[in-house]
């Protein structure tokens, strides 16, 4: 099996030891995203806009995405990202778990972890 790993180029990699995604045979694994922003929905959006560079540099896109994870420190405001979710999954919904818990940093309020179909598997 080929395995391609794929570097945003972000400190985080180096320090902590990872990459941002993972060709591993037919799936793309994206690592764990945080965002930029002020609020959590501010934040969901540009994870995921990360997350869609990630795939496209994979060869893949968020059509493919077939798990999703959602961690945030407050499931309270989970409702706040609901139609940024349903804008970017609603024709293509994967499977999905929402997980409340402690992030690296407390200005993050949701970090965002997926696997995706590589664009070659069918």
């Amino acid at each position: 099996m080929t395995i391609t790993r794929i570097s945003s180029g972000g400190a985080f990699e180096a320090k902590i030891g990872y990459c941002r995604a993972v060709v591993a045979g037919d799936f793309v694994h994206v690592a764990g995203t945080v965002g930029q922003g002020d609020t959590v929905a501010e934040q969901c959006q540009s994870a995921l806009d990360i997350i869609a560079d990630a795939l496209a540099k994979a060869g893949s896109n968020m059509a493919k995405v077939v798990r999703v994870t959602y961690y945030l420190p407050d499931r309270h405001e989970f409702e706040a990202c609901h139609d940024i979710l349903a804008g970017t999954f609603g024709e293509n919904p994967p499977a999905a778990t929402m997980i409340e818990c402690g992030l690296i940093d407390p200005k993050f309020r949701i970090e965002i972890e997926v696997t995706a179909l590589a664009t070659a598997a069918s």
